[in-house]
């Protein structure tokens, strides 16, 4: 690694905006007690972060060498730390919107600026999938610590109650330290660009990629394996509230092993990368998935309301259900390092772009789908309908492991997918 100073920016960066993105579950079940809005119209947040996480990945994701890595990062700190303030400053449901707009705007700099300095730090492909792995697992150590973070100011007793949005004073001084933090951080980002090439020929590059077997295959396992980790981590906290009964906070808190679940694979799954092929781990993490939920959703039914709940008689599938995390962790990382590994670094930051658009457009999808079948049938049928696109995902890994195989060497794939330019 050249800089263990930058590896630490990057990851403060990751820990700041998994917060920030994963807190709209939580969010969601807030202003629908606070504001009184309906579930429907709370699932808008979703879309009111991940719509413009798409569209700004899009138009800026093959121009950010030029701007530069780091100044994309510096920018979408910037954005979020005025979003956060105005939450408490402003308590109504249309500043929710503008903060989870602003976090998407934000977060659509910083993730493809983040994997393209990666590319940057990386000496080999092992080294690559060992730090990508890394970065997602202290990704949702912070969407861990996030869930805490809430629960300790929201008020159980009194649902209606504002002082929830105090979490964002904590919020915005975590964002402006890692602002500083960055800011006083050297970025070497020599190779990120071909020199004398413009704008046009740049963003036309990037769109050419799509036309490739391999990325599009690549595109929809990762759009499939969004839709199912915001369809479900957006909803928990909902799920837990109104089908298992427990109390606002403890819904929170109880969410929270779901992200520790993503937390220790991700974490674990680098030294496992090392030894094992990507293409069986994945597949057995899939199919156990497929088998949690059908095991662990029918323990879910008739729950009725206690008086006193606490951790020691809460239902059991408060804390099964949410162990799908840890089978679900490996997936995401593997795909991304797989498909930029193969790709030189002048190509990452269009990649980053295409991967930021098609997760987004997936975390939206899977957000309003189990959102509005939540409220139309119940939860239980709302996540077992998650079967749908794990399916989807073991027929498209298949797909993908023959497209990477089919270049042939594994140092092929750069050379191939460069030549394209």
């Amino acid at each position: 690694m050249k800089n263990p100073r930058v590896l630490l920016s990057l990851f403060a960066i990751y820990l700041v905006f998994a917060i920030l993105l994963n807190s709209v579950g939580t969010v969601i079940l807030q202003v629908i007690n606070t504001y009184g809005v309906s579930k429907s119209a709370a699932s808008v947040l979703e879309g009111f972060k991940d719509i413009p996480i798409g569209i700004v990945s899009f138009l800026v994701a093959s121009q950010l060498p030029r701007f530069g890595f780091k100044n994309a990062m510096l920018v979408g700190l910037a954005i979020v730390t005025a979003a956060s303030l105005c939450m408490p400053l402003v308590p109504a449901f249309w500043t929710a919107k503008l903060l989870f707009f602003s976090v998407g705007v934000a977060f659509a700099l910083v993730k493809v600026a983040v994997y393209s300095s990666i590319g940057l730090l990386a000496r080999d492909r092992k080294t690559h999938a060992s730090m990508v792995n890394t970065l997602e697992g202290v990704f949702m150590v912070g969407v861990l610590g996030g869930y805490w973070l809430f629960s300790a100011f929201i008020d159980s007793s009194d649902p209606e109650s504002t002082a929830w949005l105090n979490v964002y004073w904590v919020l915005a001084a975590i964002c402006a330290l890692t602002f500083v933090l960055l800011w006083t951080t050297a970025l070497d980002e020599t190779g990120t660009r071909i020199e004398g090439e413009s704008p046009m020929r740049e963003f036309f590059a990037m769109l050419r990629l799509v036309a490739r077997p391999l990325v599009c295959i690549y595109i929809i396992s990762a759009f499939f394996y969004v839709l199912i980790e915001q369809g479900i981590g957006t909803w928990l906290p909902t799920f837990n509230n109104e089908i298992l009964k427990l109390p606002p906070a403890m819904s929170v808190q109880a969410t929270s092993i779901f992200a520790a679940g993503l937390a220790i694979g991700r974490l674990g799954a680098g030294a496992m990368m090392r030894r094992v092929h990507w293409y069986p781990v994945l597949n057995g993490c899939l199919v156990a998935m497929a088998v949690l939920i059908l095991l662990t959703l029918p323990l879910a039914e008739g729950i009725v309301p206690k008086a006193e709940i606490n951790w020691l008689n809460a239902p059991v599938a408060a804390f099964i259900l949410p162990l799908i995390g840890l089978f679900m962790a490996p997936i995401y990382p593997a795909i991304n390092s797989v498909m930029l590994s193969s790709l030189p670094k002048h190509q990452h930051s269009a990649m980053s772009g295409l991967l930021v658009i098609f997760s987004a457009l997936g975390g939206t999808t899977g957000s309003l789908i189990t959102g509005t079948v939540f409220e139309a049938f119940d939860g239980r049928f709302a996540f077992y309908l998650s079967l749908v696109p794990i399916g989807v995902i073991l027929l498209s890994l298949f797909f993908f492991r023959r497209a990477v195989e089919r270049v042939g060497r594994p140092d092929y794939p750069e050379a191939a997918l460069s030549s394209s330019q």
